[in-house]
């Protein structure tokens, strides 16, 4: 169980350290719609929420609009990662 989810952590670091100019490509199968469901149950949900949170944080102003929508990036990998492809 340990190598799947280091695989959708570094995953999460790549969006993270270079943000801009990336988007996200769902696809997958059923086995990557299960995994989803476990990891949004168990520990994708509060990511998700808090990502989501400090995305709102950044809108408030003209400045930090960009980096809230990365946040909003990042919240969005966060509820499924597991088929997700950063490209």
């Amino acid at each position: 169980m340990g190598i799947p989810l280091g695989i959708q952590c570094f995953k999460f670091a790549e969006l993270s350290f270079f943000p801009f100019g990336r988007e996200i490509e769902y696809g997958g199968g059923p086995v990557s719609l299960l995994a989803n469901i476990l990891w949004l149950v168990f520990c994708g949900l509060p990511l998700a929420i808090t990502s989501a949170a400090i995305g709102l944080v950044f809108c408030i102003t003209l400045i930090g609009i960009p980096f809230g929508l990365q946040c909003f990036k990042l919240a969005k990998l966060a509820l499924m990662p597991f088929g997700a492809r950063v490209v």
